[in-house]
């Protein structure tokens, strides 16, 4: 008799998960699938330098047939799941559905940027949650240099030159910080747009930035940050969005051609059709072992769960964040085996941080190890190792180390390669009348 694994979701709850149950499990009895939309990891902590250039696109990927060599990789989206007949619904990328059995279903299909009914938002703002979404800022703030360079009109070079970005977490201040610390070494090559000068402002809802670390390192960080003119804002919500602009709660209207949505994630929307017990906030209600609550052989894990946070006695579950994930992964594949008769008996999540640290731009962080902070070029190389370790397979890490090497005597390219995935047809109309390769506001 073999066991039948599935696994929904492939980022580092799910990836994690297939790799130590490809350990755990014998070959011979047990067969191991992962679903997932795309054929690699993202390793999100890493979005924000290939953002500012100092990582390459594809070395912020790891494909995922290149760390999981036993687990059966099928591309498409689970759609349904039948907890009484022990089958789910998966969607493939070929467009056709299929029922899949399962003696053993985790689901970690992760979390999605999280919207606000705030007016003109979903027309108007950037999220930052992809690497199409990170390659598509670059491209944009190199285009907005260009752009404040060529005109002559001082509105217009206003709003092209502000950028707005929308939550104090860990993902907006280090995309923030990067876009800052790359346009600043830019703008020297853009003389008229140096003259004018840069604005960049978080609006942060909050009464302080990064709730996801202790308050001492985040007040350091806000420092650091305002110490560089970054304007911050907090206790401040974006009320309107438009093409040029953005509204605040305090009545100032910002002019501005870029608005960057980090506020924060939601649990993905597909659990909705799982037959899944959810919270009210969507997510997978889960025990300490991440079991989901009364179904036999079925678990959670990473950004979609609601992981009880062994902190706190209330209850609360864990924040969504990739480092409580990629220690999610690995303990609810050893639950899962001690489920089927293998290795020892569940264990319950424990984690607790012992270091943070913030990346801030090229070759500046700031961190804590224990009682002690750190900032500059030693937290960047302290948070560089931590990385380094947990980037799957050799071939990324070397990759990585790689770019920040080349990176030390050089400045950052400003190529501006937005028409990557977007090739002209072979005959092009627009080209032969004269026009632009995109439109021009």
């Amino acid at each position: 008799m073999a066991w039948n694994v599935v696994i929904a979701g492939g980022g580092f709850a799910g990836m994690s998960a297939a790799r130590e149950l490809e350990r755990l499990m014998p070959r011979q009895s047990t067969r191991l699938m992962l679903i997932n939309d795309v054929n690699f990891l993202l390793y999100t902590p890493f979005l924000p330098e290939a953002a500012a250039g100092m990582l390459e696109p594809r070395h912020v990927v790891t494909p995922l047939r290149d760390v999981l060599r036993r687990t059966y990789l099928r591309i498409g989206a689970i759609c349904g799941h039948d907890p009484e007949n022990r089958t789910v619904t998966m969607h493939s990328h070929l467009g056709e559905s299929e029922e899949i059995p399962y003696d053993q279903f985790l689901v970690a299909v992760g979390s999605v940027s999280r919207s606000l009914p705030v007016p003109g938002l979903d027309k108007h703002a950037i999220g930052f949650k992809s690497l199409a979404d990170a390659i598509w800022l670059r491209n944009h703030v190199v285009e907005t240099l260009e752009r404040a360079n060529a005109t002559d009109d001082p509105k217009r070079r206003d709003e092209l030159l502000t950028y707005v970005f929308v939550g104090g977490g860990y993902s907006g201040l280090e995309a923030l910080a990067e876009l800052q610390d790359f346009a600043a070494d830019a703008i020297d090559r853009y003389p008229r747009a140096r003259l004018h000068g840069m604005r960049w402002i978080l609006v942060e809802a909050m009464g302080r930035v990064l709730p996801e670390v202790d308050e001492g390192l985040a007040e350091y960080a806000l420092q650091q940050l305002r110490g560089r003119g970054i304007d911050i804002r907090l206790e401040t919500r974006v009320e309107e969005a438009h093409a040029d602009s953005v509204v605040l709660s305090t009545g100032e209207r910002i002019p501005t051609r870029t608005l960057v949505w980090t506020a924060g994630v939601k649990a993905h929307p597909s659990l909705a059709h799982l037959n899944l017990p959810l919270d009210d906030r969507g997510r997978v209600k889960v025990d300490e072992y991440m079991r989901v609550e009364g179904m036999r052989g079925v678990w959670a894990a990473g950004d979609c769960a609601a992981v009880p946070d062994p902190r706190y006695d209330d209850g609360r579950p864990c924040p969504p964040t990739a480092q409580h994930a990629v220690r999610q992964g690995p303990l609810v594949a050893r639950n899962m085996a001690a489920e089927l008769g293998i290795g020892d008996g569940p264990r319950p999540f424990t984690y607790e941080a012992k270091a943070a640290f913030v990346n801030l731009g090229r070759y500046k962080a700031v961190g804590q190890l224990a009682q002690q902070r750190f900032k500059g070029f030693p937290a960047w190389w302290m948070a560089r190792t931590y990385h380094i370790a947990q980037v799957p397979g050799v071939a990324r890490k070397v990759r990585a180390i790689a770019d920040w090497t080349v990176g030390l005597p050089f400045s950052r390219d400003v190529a501006e390669v937005g028409s990557i995935g977007r090739p002209r047809p072979l005959r092009d109309e627009i080209y032969e009348k004269g026009g632009t390769h995109r439109p021009v506001d």
